[in-house]
């Protein structure tokens, strides 16, 4: 198994400089790629990857979607590990990649708890366990095999919004997903910056708005306008 990293980033200094370091500690080598792309950061979020001793390339278009498509070109790696900069992966994360790989699954992802020990945050990291698209997101990070994601075209680049929605979609039309049964840790900012009804207002609307077709600029503009997005 060689494992490519990829992390999409726009001003998230503070995360990467925890982040790059750790999955340099828990890899070895199966990991012969660790790439940040950045979507045109104003903090010192490249500066921080570099001294972290990550590859870093930089997008012209920001977006989740074109900034991992990016990195997936310079990705050498016969699987691709999508990873957002404010989650963090299992120590041993990559022997349980490889084991849902040895069992025939082409792709997965893992289940989350927050960085908060509030009982409604616990509520809502409780229900990613169960197999259904409501309860998946990029937050859980992403494995997918390098021909998968090639046969797929990778992500929708117009999808500005709930593109690993679309991806996962398309991708089980091919392939087996697995949830394994371990936690990434992701940051519960969202939730510090807003109440938590409205959090999930929110991603219950986009969403909706996502099952029932709407555009990808239409939800993204509907999703600024419900949340505060500031960052630590």
């Amino acid at each position: 198994m060689r494992v490519s990293i990829i992390i999409p980033t726009i001003n998230e200094e503070a995360n990467v400089a925890k982040l790059v370091p750790y999955l340099r500690e828990q890899g070895d080598e199966r990991v012969v790629d660790l790439i940040v792309v950045d979507g045109g950061s104003t903090d010192n979020t490249v500066a921080e990857v570099k001294a972290a001793g990550a590859a870093v390339y930089t997008c012209a278009q920001r977006g989740r979607a074109a900034q991992m498509n990016r990195g997936a070109a310079h990705a050498s790696g016969d699987i691709f590990y999508f990873v957002h900069a404010d989650a963090c992966p299992p120590p041993t994360f990559l022997d349980q990649i490889e084991e849902a790989l040895a069992e025939g699954c082409d792709l997965g992802c893992f289940r989350f708890i927050f960085d908060s020990n509030r009982l409604l945050l616990r509520i809502n990291a409780y229900f990613t366990r169960f197999d259904r698209l409501m309860c998946r997101g990029g937050d859980q990070t992403l494995f997918v095999r390098r021909s998968l994601f090639e046969a797929l075209e990778g992500y929708k680049e117009d999808h500005v919004v709930m593109e690993d929605y679309d991806f996962i979609l398309r991708a089980r039309q091919q392939a087996r997903f697995k949830i394994i049964p371990d936690d990434v840790m992701v940051s519960a900012r969202k939730y510090e910056h807003n109440s938590y009804l409205r959090v999930n207002l929110s991603n219950l609307t986009v969403f909706m708005m996502f099952y029932l077709g709407f555009s990808p600029k239409t939800m993204l503009a509907t999703y600024k306008k419900l949340i505060n997005h500031l960052k630590r």
